[in-house]
């Protein structure tokens, strides 16, 4: 199948008329994706409409298959597939982290991905088994304002975040996701009572509590807030937004295997259930074309997984990213992360 995704490289365009040609193409996917019992493929997606509907429009002029989408959080969605069972209307489950679609793995819910396409991933990215596959990489960095943190005494480890002098100083976001799977790999990494200890200190440490990473990224930019923990690829489209020139912010990944530079992904899984499971695997490996991953290392700075995709040169390389060796098909380990974060009063 010969797959050609005609958008635009991000940096080539504004955010106003990237958000023009993206309405555009939502209105065609809205009406050809989105609808309902006639569908060809039906995709239960993490990810938000506004990073899978170009997509999405564009495999179904390629290919003609309709696709159906329903939206939601990955946690969500992953308990609703598990509560469905074989009787899910889903085909194609595409998660936010790897940890929702570990969950649904663990019920035995899901089948083989396309061979083919999740050979040519990294095998860090996607389950030992061979069902889902990441699609995209986001790392965890320590985003700062050099007006506030000099480089010079920015902290080698996340650990170091409960010193005495960063108190008032740190912002997080307890509710969301991604900070939720980074506590889940802690408690990997360091244990229960470690990850405890450290949210303690945290909390103790009176962190600004922002909703999401963008506005945390944006804080810091702003000035309102020295540093904060987040995902790298915000740093970045922040400065699409406002002009690089005007992004004061920076993004700081700290080494040896410290749990604050983990790289989850993510990714998409075939149902097990799926009467469509041919169709669901050509959309795998059209999101794994390079094509799409280009759009994916364009559009939103994530790390493309598929070789020989580049990813947006403003990154650091994901190779020289010291991350934790960790088997993110066990950061579906959610609820004991959910419990510890009730436990210490950060949710």
């Amino acid at each position: 199948m010969r797959i050609v995704l005609g958008l635009p490289k991000f940096e080539q365009v504004k955010r106003p008329a990237l958000s023009c040609l993206l309405a555009v193409l939502f209105l065609g996917a809205v009406l050809g994706a989105c609808g309902g019992d006639d569908a060809d493929i039906t995709v239960y997606s993490g990810r938000s409409e506004a990073q899978v509907e170009p997509l999405i429009e564009q495999f179904t002029r390629e290919t003609g298959l309709k696709v159906s989408v329903r939206y939601g959080a990955s946690a969500e969605l992953a308990a609703q597939i598990s509560e469905e069972g074989s009787n899910s209307r889903a085909d194609l489950f595409w998660s936010q982290d790897a940890g929702a679609l570990g969950a649904v793995d663990r019920q035995g819910l899901l089948a083989p991905a396309p061979a083919e396409a999740a050979a040519s991933v990294d095998p860090r990215f996607k389950a030992g088994d061979g069902t889902w596959v990441g699609l995209t990489g986001r790392a965890r960095v320590i985003v700062y304002n050099p007006a506030k943190v000099p480089a010079g005494e920015l902290p080698s480890s996340v650990f170091a975040l409960t010193e005495p002098k960063w108190k008032g100083r740190v912002a997080i976001a307890p509710t969301n996701a991604s900070f939720q799977a980074f506590v889940t790999a802690m408690r990997i990494q360091a244990g229960d009572g470690r990850t405890r200890e450290w949210l303690r200190g945290l909390k103790a440490n009176e962190p600004k509590v922002y909703e999401s990473n963008d506005l945390i990224v944006r804080a810091v930019n702003d000035g309102e807030v020295d540093l904060g923990l987040a995902n790298h690829y915000y740093l970045f489209q922040l400065g699409a937004e406002i002009g690089m020139d005007r992004l004061v912010a920076r993004n700081h990944y700290t080494a040896n295997g410290d749990v604050g530079a983990l790289v989850n992904v993510a990714g998409v899984a075939i149902l097990k259930s799926s009467e469509a499971q041919a169709d669901a695997g050509r959309l795998v490996q059209f999101l794994l074309s390079p094509p799409a991953q280009r759009y994916f290392a364009e559009a939103n700075y994530e790390y493309p997984l598929l070789p020989g995709v580049a990813a947006a040169p403003a990154l650091t390389p994901l190779d020289q990213i010291q991350s934790p060796d960790i088997d993110l098909a066990q950061l579906d380990q959610l609820e004991a992360s959910l419990t510890l974060l009730r436990e210490v009063g950060l949710l």
